[in-house]
């Protein structure tokens, strides 16, 4: 079982008029940091966890970085900081994994997950992130499928997805909530 299909090439950057995409490194530290620590409160809920808490470090973070960028470099999951055009603001951040194992059922699957910084919901960043990295994953990615993932109690995520016309694949359990799957 592949992830992503060997010999295809990894996009390298994403770039619209409000936002660009680019392989998430340590180099974006301080960045991801500044981002995670405003949105505290709405990545508890997205990643139904206690992250970030709140004595997060900035060297934890480093760490967390460090991983994302071996794995990325690895070809075993992609994560990708969103930043605004001039690079000086970090605005979210989307994650590329292979799909969990039992939901799979061919190669080249990946699940995408996907997070805006908190103040920028209200003017609805996330609406049109999500539009851009469903053209973005259907014109230059490789994966057989792919599938936005979310869980139910991110109700503000669970609207936009429902929005942009994907079709809901699957709401499966897991640890005290159900995830809902997206078809790309």
């Amino acid at each position: 079982m592949g992830f992503y299909p060997e010999g295809a090439s990894v996009p390298q950057e994403l770039r619209r008029a409000e936002f660009v995409l680019q392989p998430l490194s340590t180099r974006h530290v301080e960045l991801d940091y500044a981002a995670l620590m405003d949105s505290k409160d709405m990545l508890r809920r997205w990643s139904q966890s206690d992250w970030p808490s709140d004595d997060f470090t900035l060297q934890e973070n480093w760490q967390d970085l460090d991983r994302h960028e071996r794995e990325h470099h690895a070809r075993k999951a992609f994560t990708y900081t969103v930043l605004n055009p001039d690079e000086s603001t970090c605005l979210g951040c989307v994650y590329i994994h292979p799909l969990y194992g039992p939901l799979s059922d061919s190669d080249h699957e990946a699940e995408v997950r996907f997070w805006v910084r908190q103040p920028r919901l209200v003017d609805d960043l996330d609406h049109r992130l999500l539009q851009a990295l469903i053209d973005w994953f259907r014109e230059d990615w490789a994966f057989q499928k792919f599938y936005f993932v979310t869980v139910d109690a991110d109700e503000r995520q669970v609207e936009v997805l429902e929005a942009s016309g994907l079709e809901r694949k699957l709401a499966y359990p897991g640890k005290g909530t159900v995830l809902y799957l997206y078809y790309g």
